[in-house]
This record gives C-alpha cells, sequence and structure tokens, in this order.
C-alpha cells in the first residue's frame, strides 16, 4: 500500500511539475497572434508581427523575451525568437 502511494505521489508530483514549466511561448493564447494559422506553423509577416509586439503588455514581452534569452526554454521555438529578436523584440 505504501509502494502505492509513493507511486501515485511521484506522478503527481510529476504532472504539477510539467505544468509549471509551460511557459508564455507554450501557451496558445499567447503565441497564435504571432500565426497565420491555427497549426500556428506559419509566421505573420515581419510588419504584423511587429505590430502584435507592440500591442502586447509589457508584463507578457518580458516573459516572451525570457524564454527567448533561454537556450533551454526556447530550443523548440528558435525560428520564432530569432525573428522576435531580429524585429526589435529585445530590449
Amino acid at each position: 500500500m505504501n509502494i502505492k502511494k509513493a507511486c501515485l505521489g511521484a506522478l503527481a508530483a510529476t504532472v504539477l511539475a510539467g505544468a509549471a514549466l509551460a511557459g508564455a511561448l507554450d501557451e496558445p493564447k499567447m503565441m497564435s497572434p504571432f500565426f497565420t494559422d491555427a497549426s500556428m506553423k506559419t509566421m505573420k509577416s515581419d510588419a504584423d508581427m511587429k505590430k502584435v509586439w507592440a500591442a502586447m503588455a509589457k508584463g507578457d514581452q518580458d516573459k516572451m523575451m525570457k524564454e527567448c534569452n533561454d537556450a533551454a526554454m526556447s530550443k523548440p521555438h528558435a525560428k520564432f525568437c530569432e525573428k522576435l529578436k531580429a524585429l526589435g523584440g529585445s530590449k
């Protein structure tokens, strides 16, 4: 019985930790305005991306740039982060 409780506890901790690690770059509501399609495969033009970036709250911009500057967090979003930095996203 104790082994069963320990395993369930470990599973619960893993699920909670995984949710905590998801950041702004993993949130569809944060990322979808930068893409032309629902599958978020095709980024908008530079001009449109710059408009979306300018319209974002400063706190959201800071979260995204913090993650883009973290090599581990930005790896799955490397192209997006490169484009964001090139458009003047890093301040």
